[in-house]
């Protein structure tokens, strides 16, 4: 039977590349790596790491183990975490993927909340793309996912998170600024910042546009960024204009580095949605985290992301 702390030695230092390094961060001598690791290769029989000079490589069976060690760590992780729930308490460490910006504006006060409330509970948040979300949930390496359009395929159950408002934003000496609303026609005749192709917030926009017969092709985009808040300070600097979540847009509105201009016959919302596994091992953490989200204590952050 594989040892559990020798899987933990392990991990640590395939992730370091150093043998001293690990010993560090376990608090353990360097000879006691080096003993853990060589009686973990003589269990499995096979060479998880080979030097080349002074420096440390992993095996093509290093490779393979270091996944199948962080899972089985993790698990075992949960399964204390589980036993120790049976107590009342609830504890664990919850990973959330994100893929949108707007989450990653509610999620940390959101999760600043829910540990106020369940202190025992440590909360990662994963930035990653949309199509990652689901192969993270299902490869266990999250507990829970947030995304800005319904997860497809099997093993997944969702639910709405919230609804989030994209806005116009141009500079507070923009010659819209005073303007009660623009035109879906205007937006093509001064220069736009767009979002990265796979962009919640671009798609959105692209399919409420294209009502108005208007495309991507129609637009004068002289830049296109990957980052939201990168779009909100550029446009504030007076290059401009962009669509992005009210979120993003939040503090430099509050601050009036930019504005909200209106545009007629255009509703730009979109619906956040949560996102887990459908089978799942027991996790009272997540499910209490689930069903949190939508305590009526919480509808004030919710809200944060409507237009006034």
């Amino acid at each position: 039977m594989i040892d559990l702390i020798k899987l933990r030695v392990f991990i640590y230092a395939a992730e370091t590349m150093s043998f001293s390094e690990a010993a560090k961060r376990l608090h353990l001598t360097q000879p006691t790596i080096s003993h853990h690791i060589k009686v973990l290769e003589r269990d499995l029989g096979v060479v998880l790491f080979k030097r080349s000079g002074s420096r440390l490589h992993l095996t093509e069976a290093g490779r393979l183990l270091l996944p199948w060690a962080q899972k089985l760590i993790r698990q075992s992780i949960e399964m204390q975490d589980m036993m120790t729930s049976l107590q009342e308490k609830i504890v664990g460490h919850l990973r959330i993927a994100c893929s949108t910006t707007s989450g990653k504006y509610l999620l940390p006060r959101l999760a600043g909340r829910f540990h106020q409330r369940h202190p025992l509970v440590k909360i990662t948040i994963l930035s990653c793309t949309p199509e990652h979300v689901g192969p993270r949930l299902l490869e266990e390496e999250a507990n829970l996912g947030v995304l800005s359009r319904e997860a497809s395929g099997t093993g997944l159950e969702i639910q709405k998170f919230f609804d989030d408002y994209i806005i116009l934003i141009a500079s507070v000496d923009h010659p819209w600024a005073s303007r009660q609303f623009v035109e879906p026609a205007d937006l093509l005749e001064v220069p736009f910042i767009l979002r990265e192709p796979t962009s919640g917030t671009r798609q959105v926009m692209l399919t409420e546009l294209v009502k108005h017969d208007i495309s991507l092709d129609d637009f004068d985009i002289f830049l296109e960024v990957g980052n939201a808040e990168a779009i909100v300070e550029t446009v504030a600097a007076g290059f401009g204009v962009s669509f992005v979540s009210r979120l993003a847009a939040a503090c430099a509105l509050k601050r009036q580095e930019v504005v909200e201009v209106p545009v007629a016959d255009i509703d730009l919302r979109r619906t956040i949605y949560m996102v887990r596994r459908t089978i799942e091992m027991p996790n009272r953490a997540q499910e209490v985290f689930w069903g949190f989200i939508h305590d009526p204590a919480n509808d004030d952050l919710l809200q944060l992301a409507k237009s006034p």
